[in-house]
């Protein structure tokens, strides 16, 4: 489905949970819990997803486009058949690489004027 800089430039800024889902699916597909357990282990604990936020984002996710499930599935072994999995889109990509942007610009301005905190 083809798309333009109007489509990703309306879903810009992303809530906090859609912008850590896409990370989370950007590398490898996950299930549900597989992306709650990302989250909290890259944010160190700081973002906890509920089964609720997390059910209701990746709703909307597929809804617009910026995820996509998936059949493939891991070898039976490590599965359970009721697993749904997701991959993040091309779409999903290009949204994510305009949000990072975003925010890198954010940072920039924020670094020239003084207020990012030293390093520890």
């Amino acid at each position: 489905m083809p798309y333009s800089q109007s489509d990703v430039d309306a879903l810009i800024p992303l809530p906090p949970a859609t912008f850590h889902i896409l990370m989370a699916v950007a590398q490898e597909d996950r299930h549900g819990y597989g992306i709650i357990q990302d989250v909290e282990r890259r944010t160190h604990g700081e973002l906890r997803l509920s089964a609720g936020t997390l059910y209701r984002s990746i709703q909307r996710m597929l809804e617009l486009g910026l995820i996509d499930e998936t059949d493939d599935r891991p070898a039976p072994e490590f599965d359970d058949e009721r697993r749904r999995y997701y991959r993040i889109s091309a779409f999903g990509t290009t949204v994510a690489r305009a949000e990072t942007r975003r925010m890198t610009q954010l940072l920039r301005m924020a670094r020239a004027q003084g207020l990012v905190p030293e390093r520890a």
